[in-house]
């Protein structure tokens, strides 16, 4: 082993799965800066280090130093010390600050802030809220060198060891040590697969019942990740066996442990092909219990006898629509009235319809209606983008479905069955968004007697979320009433945009020449499709019809790998729209740089951020960043700003580039979509019909003419594995069958009956 000593320049690049880090180190012998290749697990900027490892030489990058391990050396120099301090590594402390606090106590300083933090009021503007915060900056970095050093030989990376040490604390070591597979269910980014590496790694066996039950949990918390309610218990049995390497029958007993401890339930329902089958259903409880209180839940507000908007009952619906039309300008098609009539009659409706077919004025003239009757009418929708959507269109306030209830941390919402939403009529639009989980909190937190209609283009991609409520509310066997719009209205007809949509939904190639607002540039190689699209994105759309890259144009990617995938544009794209500029701060987290310009999405829900939380697939731009705070600022699409530590931002992604499954319930007034032979697997007609159905104005395809095709002619396979179905359609709740709504006339309506 060679040893090697230096001051951390720069990380030139990190990745976030493994820790491995290129960094350029200063040797302070007054030769160039050197390049250190290895496991660098929490080593920060500024910091000296002790590296143990050995000399090697690469064909392109020259010679370079191999790290098997370090230690962390305090420096002995005042510039050391100056640039330690300056380098972000403590919070509070800047450039500017470690120069006035090294200038102060000179070779003391380091001393000074382990022993005597409260001398650091003497540093002039440094005030005793500042003083404290660096005090306790200080103590939190050696506690998580500490976490980093024993974490270092399991190879978890910076981010995740930071983590474990905001969950755990002081007992960091002792939960990793003694009870590894707790890390997958209570640390964000932690799957069952680190967990297991780090189990393994401290010695608990292989064939351990705790290791097997942790596995089949995580199992079924993927399956939950493609959308599914639950698992056939064959496919969960065979799906564990193949993750854990171990013997069926161990799974076997080790699954019965779990349903007899409510780790897990397991109930009989019906195969996914209908008819008599059935299989056994193995869930994770919350998933469970949702779905049987959803479909409860439903049907309570179906057969109250409560109504909060009586007068529409007895309306002459001729004298409403005439009114209506002289309010709104035009008059409903037939079954818009039908929709309309249906909304406002019954307790729980839903309007389903493609592009351009009239579903946005039937919800404008349903508010509007019901507002002419002094009812109090509530709008939401899944995301931030189409909460605006819904406001712009009805002229009232609209708010994210999140921010209606407002969800506390831990996911508990303030309102709920025994505090409902104090509303006549709750209208839920981009209703194919809802997952099963925050379907079954909103429709708790509608009053008995209070109208709930929820809309939504069911021949989208279902929900992130598991479940497929929006379907299974629309299925022949449902009791909700239902209207689905088929007409497209003439001005309609006049945008490719919407053709397009129909066409791809129809299983027919899109039409993309001649149009002027449905363009597909041709590409077959996959890289340079990619690189054609930023080109597009970029430069092309601003320059001919003026929008703004960052604002106005999305690039929806079938799939986050690839050369055309999300990952790669938003790399291409974000040195095209917000380059690196000098004299301007900027963040490296992992394997990301932020800056403040750029484009960002919320990867996951946070309960304890902003003033109701920061879900998963909300967008922003970074407004600021601080690198002495180590913070940065993002105003969301909720106009919104929130506040990241920079220990937080693996919870942000850059969003120049999406997935389309991402895109869900947004609207953009351009969108390209990369459609490559590279993506084959993901190419499906739902996924096509979601990426153009996201346009207002402008779509350009960019790719091949035969990956569009395959894309048209593929059906999603398979639905998703959920009983709501069975139970709206009366089996599984409350132990039977109920009656069904009464039966009701109006042109395109499904009653059920």
């Amino acid at each position: 082993m060679a040893v090697l000593e230096g001051v951390l320049e720069r990380i030139t690049y990190a990745n976030e799965e493994n820790g491995y880090t290129v960094a350029r180190v200063d040797t302070g012998r007054g030769a160039d800066l050197l390049t250190v290749v290895g496991s660098l697990l929490g080593a920060q900027p500024g910091e000296s280090l002790r590296m143990e490892g050995h000399w090697g030489s690469h064909s392109q990058y020259g010679k370079q130093f191999t790290v098997e391990n370090y230690t962390t050396v305090l420096p002995a120099t005042i510039q050391g010390i100056r640039r330690y301090l300056g380098s972000g590594l403590i919070k509070g402390i800047g450039p500017v600050m470690a120069d006035r606090i090294t200038t102060h106590f000179g070779l003391d300083t380091l001393d000074i802030i382990e022993q005597e933090p409260k001398r650091l009021i003497e540093v002039p503007g440094l005030g005793p809220k500042r003083t404290k915060m660096i005090g306790a900056a200080w103590e939190e970095q050696k506690a998580i060198k500490e976490v980093m050093i024993f974490l270092q030989g399991v190879g978890v990376s910076t981010s995740i060891a930071v983590r474990i040490y905001k969950k755990y604390g002081d007992a960091s070591i002792s939960v990793v040590r003694n009870e590894p597979y707790r890390l997958a269910a209570d640390v964000w980014g932690i799957g069952f697969l680190t967990a297991d590496r780090i189990a393994q790694a401290v010695g608990i066996p292989h064939d351990s019942p705790e290791r097997v039950k942790a596995g089949l949990q995580y199992a079924l918390s993927q399956s939950t990740d493609q959308g599914h309610c639950f698992l056939p218990e064959e496919q969960l049995i065979s799906d564990a066996v193949k993750l854990l390497q171990v013997d069926t029958g161990l799974v076997i007993d080790c699954l019965a442990e779990l349903a007899a401890d409510e780790g897990v339930v397991r109930e009989r329902v019906p195969g996914p092909e209908g008819g008599d089958e059935q299989v056994t259903a193995v869930y994770l409880v919350p998933f469970h219990r949702a779905e049987i209180s959803l479909a409860s839940q439903v049907v309570r507000l179906l057969r109250t006898e409560q109504d909060r908007m009586p007068a529409f009952r007895d309306v002459d619906w001729a004298k409403a629509l005439v009114w209506l039309a002289g309010r709104t300008g035009a008059e409903l098609a037939p079954e818009q009235q039908a929709a309309v009539r249906l909304a406002l009659t019954e307790k729980v409706a839903v309007l389903t319809g493609g592009p351009g077919c009239g579903k946005s004025f039937t919800v404008r003239s349903v508010v509007e209606l019901a507002r002419a009757k002094q009812a109090k009418v509530v709008l939401a929708a899944p995301t931030g983008r189409a909460a605006k959507r819904l406001a712009e269109l009805t002229g009232a306030e609209a708010s994210t479905v999140h921010r209606l209830l407002e969800l506390k941390p831990g996911g508990d919402a303030a309102y709920d069955r025994d505090r409902p939403l104090d509303a006549d009529l709750v209208v839920v639009d981009e209703a194919s968004m809802l997952d099963l989980l925050l379907a079954n909190k909103l429709v708790k937190a509608v009053a008995p007697g209070a109208h709930l209609l929820l809309v939504g283009d069911v021949d989208q991609l279902p929900s992130v979320g598991a479940g497929e409520v929006l379907r299974d509310l629309l299925a022949a066997t449902s009791p909700a009433p239902s209207v689905r719009l088929t007409r497209i209205f003439r001005q309609a007809q006049q945008s490719g945009v919407v053709t397009n949509a129909h066409r791809i939904n129809s299983g027919v190639h899109p039409v993309t020449q001649g149009l002027p607002d449905f363009f597909l540039f041709v590409e077959d190689e996959t890289g340079e499709a990619g690189r054609l699209t930023v080109d597009v994105a970029a430069r092309r759309i601003p320059q001919k019809f003026g929008l703004n890259p960052r604002r106005d144009i999305q690039v929806l990617a079938p799939m986050h790998r690839g050369p055309a995938g999300a990952g790669t544009l938003n790399g291409l794209l974000q040195q095209a729209i917000t380059p690196a500029r000098p004299g301007l701060p900027e963040k490296r987290s992992g394997g990301r740089v932020f800056r403040v310009g750029d484009k960002v999405t919320q990867i996951r829900n946070n309960y304890d951020k902003g003033a109701n939380g920061v879900f998963n697939g909300t967008v922003g731009v970074v407004t600021s960043l601080d690198p002495e705070d180590q913070k940065l600022s993002v105003l969301t699409d909720e106009d919104e700003e929130v506040e990241y530590e920079f220990d937080e931002l693996d919870e942000l992604a850059h969003a120049y580039a999406v997935t389309i499954h991402r895109s869900q319930g947004s609207e953009y007034p351009a969108v390209v979509i990369p459609v490559t032979t590279g993506a084959w697997m993901m190419l499906q007609r739902n996924l096509l019909y979601t990426a153009v159905t996201r346009a207002k104005k402008l779509v350009v395809l960019v790719g091949s003419r035969k990956a569009i095709g395959q894309a048209v002619r593929t059906v999603s396979a398979g639905r998703r594995f959920t009983a709501l179905g069975h139970r709206l359609a009366g089996g599984g709740v409350d132990g039977g069958p109920w009656e069904s709504s009464p039966r009701g006339s109006g042109t395109g309506a499904k009653r059920a009956g």
